[in-house]
Formats: structure tokens, sequence, C-alpha cells
């Protein structure tokens, strides 16, 4: 028999709920075939099986919440049929699990002897917490070469920098904000109460974290968008024949890669344990996208190597993906920055939360048309305004600093040649 177990649901992701089961007892399963339809905290997506056999046992259902590495499955040798059990067997093989939850995950087995430990490289679940992967990653080590020192070879933030030669950590990791009981509101009125979605849930958690760690300032700019906006509406045909649209957040991503490109401090991350400041020699944004579910980050990977026009279909595509609940955890990882345009709703500013790990957010509202003097003509001229706000993490960037990328953003957005040669 072998057990067919869940494979690593991505990074910062604890858990998922089973939608749909794609298996059945009898069924033959390869290797990589999807098994489960599972929803996380921010994507709807398939899980592959990690072994071939013939279906004898499902152990999921709909509606069942699953986490990474869970017993999914029983399947018997690819190619025969499990053997069957004496009716002694099955009544000594079943006693022991009606005590037990099938849901819940085996539990870790004790050290096992040298021999038996993990060899570095093989295709195995890694244990490890998505802190240390998220560590693994910044400081380059691939954890498949890694064998933990914890509970069944756990890998902790130590093992890593022992690994590479440095100190343990020695500050505690932040704590989330303390919550406050409620009251009963029942005794003042008719209440109802209602599930939160896994992406309001994940987004309580991204938001209170975010709001504990990172001291944020935020600073509020505008731009005269009346050129770039002749632009856009003289290209949008061109860009509709690529099969994109042309939308100002798509300049946006260019405006912002460009201006990453010269501030790199807000291309950024900071390691207080180390007192180190992280610089990325690559730019992916974040780009946020409101959806039936919640909010959504997917990200665009290379902004500063790509044109407008490819941009803007990047966009329409995993905007569409996020709508659809089919963005991939992957497509939600590795933003180095974020843009929030709210520009097609309203407001005239608001005040945007700093992604962590990242160190700054751009947050765009609804532009309009305003009186602006022209000292030269002197007369007053109706141009095309578009306020913005920057929210930055103050222990890396100075308030001078977010003024002159502010001020670098809005000259490119007002001088649509700019954004050639700075690009």
């Amino acid at each position: 028999m072998t057990e067919l177990k869940l494979p690593e649901l991505g990074d910062n992701v604890a858990s998922a709920v089973v939608v749909g089961v794609l298996i059945k007892e009898g069924d033959r399963v390869t290797e990589g075939q999807p098994v489960l339809e599972l929803e996380t905290d921010k994507a709807v997506m398939e899980a592959p099986a990690l072994a071939s056999g013939t279906v004898f046992k499902v152990l999921v259902k709909p509606g069942d919440e699953v986490k990474s590495g869970q017993v999914i499955a029983v399947l018997g040798e690819e190619g025969k049929a499990p053997e069957a059990k004496t009716p002694a067997q099955e009544k000594l093989s079943e006693a022991p699990r009606a005590q037990e939850d099938r849901s819940a995950p085996l539990p870790a087995p004790p050290p096992s002897p040298p021999q038996a430990r993990p060899t570095p490289g093989e295709r195995r679940l890694i244990p490890a917490a998505p802190s240390v992967r998220r560590l693994a990653r910044e400081m380059g080590i691939d954890l498949r070469a890694v064998v933990g020192s914890g509970p069944a070879y756990r890998i902790s933030e130590s093992d890593l920098r022992r690994l590479a030669g440095g100190p343990a950590p020695t500050t505690p990791t932040p704590q989330p904000l303390p919550s406050s009981a409620l009251p009963d509101f029942s005794k003042f009125g008719p209440v109802r109460r209602e599930a939160m979605s896994g992406v309001r849930r994940a987004t309580v958690r991204s938001m209170a974290q975010a709001w504990s760690l990172v001291p944020m300032v935020t600073h509020f700019d505008r731009a005269d968008i009346t050129e770039m906006e002749a632009w856009r509406k003289k290209l949008a045909p061109r860009a509709e024949k690529r099969g994109a649209k042309l939308t100002m957040t798509a300049i946006l991503l260019k405006a912002v890669a460009a201006a990453l490109k010269s501030f790199p401090k807000f291309n950024a991350s900071v390691d207080p344990e180390k007192n180190e400041v992280i610089y990325k020699d690559y730019i992916h944004l974040g780009v946020a996208v409101d959806t039936p579910a919640g909010l959504l980050v997917p990200v665009i990977r290379d902004a500063d190597k790509k044109g407008v026009f490819t941009l803007a279909l990047e966009l329409g595509e995993v905007a569409a993906k996020a709508r659809e609940r089919k963005l991939t955890p992957e497509e939600m990882q590795g933003a180095t920055f974020s843009i929030s345009n709210l520009g097609g709703i309203g407001g005239t500013g608001f005040t945007p939360i700093v992604n962590w790990p990242e160190v700054a957010i751009l947050g765009v509202s609804r532009s309009s048309i305003e009186p602006v003097w022209n000292p030269e003509k002197g007369v007053f001229e109706p141009r095309h305004i578009m306020p913005f706000s920057l929210s930055y993490d103050h222990r890396l960037i100075d308030g001078a600093d977010a003024a002159r990328f502010c001020r670098f953003i809005a000259e490119l957005l007002e001088e649509p040649v700019l954004l050639g040669f700075e690009g």
C-alpha cells in the first residue's frame, strides 16, 4: 500500500478546502495527475498525485480542510489490485481508525536511525514553515539540500543560518495584534453570522501582520495627465489589435518600474535581525484586483523589461484569472512593489497598507478635470489631474525620498516622451 499525500500548497498557505475530488476507489492514478480541486486563501487550484497506483481508499471529501503532507488517499501497487484482507484483518485495521479524524494529518514519526535520514536533493515533501522558505529564498539556499534538526527533520531558521555560516536569530518573531472579545450584540437586536471567505481570512492575517511590523507613512501628490490621456486614447486601438486594453494602470506599471530602477531603495526589504537592507535586482509588480471573493494581488514579473502594450496584455490576463479564481499561488508571490488603483471607482485619496515584506505601495485615485493656472497665458486652463499616494516603510524610506519618488512618477506621466527614455 502507498499513502498518497497532499503536496506543498505554497508559501503562506497553511491549509485549503477540498471543493472537488477527482478520483474514486478503483481508479488508476499516475504521478502528476490532478486528484483534488482545492480552494486556498487566494486561489482555486488542482493538486497533483505524488505517486502512481490504483486507488484503494479516498480519505477526504468536499468541504474537508486539508494541509500539506496530509494523507488524502491510499493506493495499491500500479498494475495490481490491493490484496484483500480477511474479515479478522479488516476488523483489526479498522478498529483504531474509528477513533481517528480521517482528515487530520498523520503524527510526525519519531527520529529515524541515521541510515533513514533524508538524502539532500531527493524528491520529498520539505518540512519547513513559510517564514523559513522565505528566508531560504532570500539567502539563496535550496531547501532540498537541507536536512533539518527538528522533529521529523523539520528545517528551522537556525538550520539555514548555520548552513550559511551566520549566527542563529536572537530576536523574537513579532506577534500579530491581540484581539479583544466582542460584546454580545444580540442583546441590542437581531444579528447574523457569516463565515469569512478564504480570501478575507488571508486579508485579515496579512493586514494585521503588516500593521504590526511596518511603521507606515503616506505621502500624497498629483500628476497632470492631460497629455498622457491624449496619447492613451490615440494608441488604444493599436493595443486592441494586440488583444490588450490600454489602461492607466498599464501605463503606471511602466512608470513605476522606471522609478524603481532610479530609486532602488523602494525595491528592497528590511532585515531587522541582521540590520541589513535586501536590494532586489528584479522588478516584479503586484497589482490589486477587486474580485467578488475579495482583493487579490497577482504579480507582473520583470515589468522593467516589457513595453506598455505587453504589460497591458499581461495585466488583462491576470486580472481575468483573479476574478475567475484561477490564479495559482506562484502567480501571487514574489512582488517587490504593489499598485492599487481605485480610480475606476472613485475617491480623492487613500492610504494603502504596505504589503510586507515590501517597503512601499502606490495608491491611485480618480482623476478629474480641474482649472490650472497657466502663468504664460495668464489664464486658467482645464487640465486632467490624477491624485495618487505612496505609503512607505519609514524604517528605510525618509519623507524626502518619498517626495522625490512621487515627483519622478508624476513627471513621467506629465511628459509621455520621458517614459520611453527612462523606461
